[in-house]
């Protein structure tokens, strides 16, 4: 099962340019958002990580 790559941040509605941070249940967000919510998904409350980046096809 793959991670779904959303390409817009939850919170600020922009396009993700840069590296994205995501929850265990794929909750996306773009870096600026996810540090002003020091990392904690609002949704679920789990941790905002780094997410992969996928290859270009």
């Amino acid at each position: 099962m793959a991670l779904e790559m959303r390409d817009r941040c939850e919170k600020a509605a922009l396009p993700l340019d840069a590296p994205a941070r995501i929850c265990s249940y794929e909750c996306t967000f773009c870096e600026p958002c996810a540090l002003s919510m020091r990392h904690v998904c609002p949704n679920c409350g789990g941790e905002l990580v780094r997410r992969p980046t996928r290859a270009s096809a």
